[in-house]
């Protein structure tokens, strides 16, 4: 049965909010309505985020920077306008931090090659190390990887609790003197765990190591202040934050990012080229070779504009509760096994869980027959399932948009998942 919670404290008018996301209206499923609760994966878009992509490829689409004519400044204006919104967002104390990429995978493989290549005191070699953590996302693990094959430096690692918190018990033995650069995820993709960003980044700066924050899972959800992490790079992806896809940021301190050099090499991230050799055209253009993505960025503004009219501070008191009230629903349903933090504290608004002996992709299947989308698998975050000797894990994760409702249709339909295995 559906249990109604009343009004739940910190919501949002998800009423009035839904309303700007069209697909929220589908029905799939022969008349099932949309219940999306994969938003850890992507994120659905607002009206005001599609109109802005249409008004640009409609009104001013034209490249960027290298124009004198109408539509190329009219273009230029909006790209630049966007890294202006971006700073804004995250605090940058200045827009010359924010690089765009495709996607938080190329921001964070940019951080590992720039440091492959770098001069001293940066360069990471074989006798250095690279510190990451157990709960990592695939792409904040690979590029360390290879980076650590390449150059020959060690990879360290954080392990987990039982509680799916880092271990951080021995923190003076992982990071180390020899640490170049520490890398971890400020809120877990496959667990919703917010880490403790405060001990980490003090430790390393007690022995001069680089902090890399990926806050994909932060960015959309909650206030992200790159100067209060204290981080020296921090990268995240639009489209899990109402933009679209393709659309990826890295913020870097600008010292950092004048000292590093490029990884890509091309149009528009140069200053003078000849063929003996060729100088670079300072931050943020001088990593972000050739025509970039400059209809997602403007797209990604829209998100921004969004998300700020709002209010992060709001969404995320709204995401609290909803998460609150799922860990409690979803703790009434028999065999359920919730993998990582078993309350609402200290976490985000995904949740991971398995349901006895029935594999998550059978339960995502059924729950799909019933309209409800949910995400099955290892989540790129395959160490996490084999730290806990599961094959995968279903999650549901929220958003803005996110109700009530859709938790107990959530639980209503894990219980007709039992019914059908048996």
């Amino acid at each position: 049965m559906t249990q109604l919670p009343g009004l739940l404290p910190g919501l949002l008018d998800t009423e009035a909010i839904r309303k700007d996301f069209p697909v929220l209206d589908r029905q799939v499923h022969e008349g099932h309505k949309l219940v999306y609760l994969d938003n850890a994966a992507t994120s659905q878009k607002p009206r005001q985020v599609l109109d802005a992509l249409n008004e640009y490829y409609e009104r001013h689409n034209a490249n960027v920077h290298r124009g004198v004519h109408v539509l190329a400044e009219e273009a230029t204006a909006l790209y630049e306008g966007a890294r202006d919104k971006v700073a804004a967002f995250v605090n940058a104390p200045s827009r010359d931090e924010v690089i765009f990429t495709k996607n938080a995978s190329e921001s964070l493989n940019l951080v590992a090659n720039m440091l492959g290549w770098a001069d001293e005191p940066y360069r990471v070699d074989r006798d250095t190390e690279i510190v990451i953590t157990e709960m990592e996302h695939h792409s904040n693990i690979v590029p360390w990887q290879l980076l650590a094959q390449r150059t020959g430096a060690q990879l360290k690692w954080f392990g987990l609790t039982d509680e799916g918190r880092l271990d951080l018990s021995e923190i003076d033995r992982v990071i180390t003197e020899r640490t170049k650069v520490v890398s971890f995820t400020l809120v877990s993709n496959i667990m919703g765990t917010v880490n403790p960003v405060e001990q980490i980044v003090r430790r390393a700066q007690e022995v001069g190591a680089l902090v890399v924050v990926d806050a994909s899972q932060a960015a959309p959800h909650m206030v992200l202040d790159v100067q209060a992490l204290q981080a020296d790079f921090v990268a995240f992806t639009g489209h899990k934050m109402c933009g679209p896809t393709g659309i990826g940021v890295l913020w870097g301190r600008q010292e950092l990012l004048e000292d590093l050099p490029p990884f890509l090499g091309g149009g528009e991230m140069i200053e003078t080229v000849s063929m003996s050799s060729s100088t670079y055209a300072p931050a943020p253009h001088k990593f972000e070779a050739g025509t970039p993505p400059i209809a997602q960025a403007v797209g990604l503004g829209a998100a921004v504009d969004y998300l700020t009219s709002i209010g992060m501070e709001r969404i995320a008191r709204h995401e609290h509760a909803i998460t609150e009230y799922a860990v409690r629903r979803l703790k009434e349903v028999p065999d359920l096994r919730i993998i990582g933090p078993a309350t609402a504290e200290d976490r985000g608004a995904a949740i991971s869980f398995t349901l006895g002996d029935i594999h998550p992709h059978d339960v995502g299947q059924v729950l799909d027959e019933q309209g409800i989308a949910v995400r099955v698998g290892h989540h790129c975050a395959r160490p996490v399932c084999l730290r806990y000797g599961i094959p995968a894990t279903t999650r549901a994760s929220f958003y803005l948009y996110s109700t009530p409702a859709e938790v107990d249709a959530l639980v209503d339909g894990l219980e007709h998942v039992r019914n059908f295995f048996g």
